[in-house]
């Protein structure tokens, strides 16, 4: 699945929007470890010095534009909510929409594939600005529907944050529990059945 905003037709966003398209072409073509601010430059048809300007390295980058990427993927799940259904029900389909999309993208099966090692610090260091923006959506989510008496008491922020590790679980592993015995869909399936039983009263 491609980038949900990036296509042949669409032209970026701001000159900023255009470097990070390079960099994400980039390492789709050549990996993490053989892109450079240098061919960054190069594909977005600008100076060495005006990428420097913006990032002093690699790493910079690449930050920027994981969180874009998964921000896109967040808020474009947050835009087909339909607020006529039960909260735990949009909730769930929410969180599990996330994951499959954020599975099927293809930056981030190219950084996994390639070099799962850039993922590491935002599994075992800290948390990422795109896992912040998850974190918050998720713990209002939870008060109002606690609010309504259609999610159990406790704590939002420590339950959003129980939900969000679960869901990466199921992002990072899930391929390595899908076989003839049990099938992606049946995974998926059993998702949601997690995430619903610990949200309700």
């Amino acid at each position: 699945m491609t980038s949900l905003r990036h296509n042949a037709a669409e032209e970026p966003a701001s000159p900023r929007d255009g470097y990070l398209d390079a960099a994400r072409d980039c390492i789709l073509d050549l990996g993490w470890r053989r892109t450079t601010l240098t061919e960054v430059a190069r594909r977005a048809g600008v100076s060495r010095m005006t990428i420097y300007r913006t990032w002093s390295d690699m790493r910079q980058l690449l930050a920027d534009l994981m969180t874009r990427e998964w921000t896109e993927v967040v808020l474009a799940t947050e835009a087909e909510d339909d607020p006529s259904r039960p909260p735990v029900e949009r909730l769930v389909d929410k969180l599990v929409r996330t994951v499959l999309v954020l599975r099927g993208n293809e930056l981030f099966v190219r950084i996994v594939e390639l070099d799962p090692e850039l993922v590491l610090p935002y599994l075992f260091d800290r948390r990422g600005r795109s896992q912040e923006l998850i974190l918050g959506l998720v713990e209002q989510a939870l008060r109002t529907a606690q609010a309504s008496g259609d999610v159990r008491p406790g704590d939002p922020a420590a339950m959003a944050r129980g939900l969000v590790l679960c869901a990466h679980g199921f992002v990072l592993s899930a391929h390595t529990m899908i076989d003839d015995d049990v099938t992606e869909s049946a995974l998926e399936q059993e998702m949601r059945v997690v995430l619903t039983r610990a949200l309700q009263p």
